[in-house]
């Protein structure tokens, strides 16, 4: 009985700072792509409806709004699957550095 409160002892006493550094590596990760999110398609919408749709092609102001959203909803999906991409990549990476040891 007490040699399993000693393992459990120095089980609990040594952190493992590997996880520390994988864990501010995914919530970097998270924090640039919650930021692409916000801001990427809201200047993609406004910059395209009034360059592109309205300034370079002439489109009518209705119009302009509709092609806009495409672009604004293309980009979230876009977003996305980089996210799914860096996450998958990254988690891989960690599975493998943590297998090894």
């Amino acid at each position: 009985m007490e040699r399993y409160g000693e393992t459990a002892l120095s089980a609990a006493s040594a952190p493992d700072f590997r996880n520390e550094g994988s864990l501010t590596s995914t919530l970097r990760t998270l924090l640039f792509f919650t930021a692409l999110m916000i801001t990427l398609p809201v200047g993609l919408y406004f910059s395209s409806k009034a360059y592109v749709f309205e300034g370079t092609l002439g489109m009518s102001d209705r119009d302009s709004y509709f092609y806009a959203a495409i672009v604004a909803v293309v980009t979230v999906h876009v977003v996305l699957a980089l996210f799914v991409y860096v996450a998958w990549n990254e988690g891989s990476r960690q599975w493998r550095e943590g297998k090894q040891d």
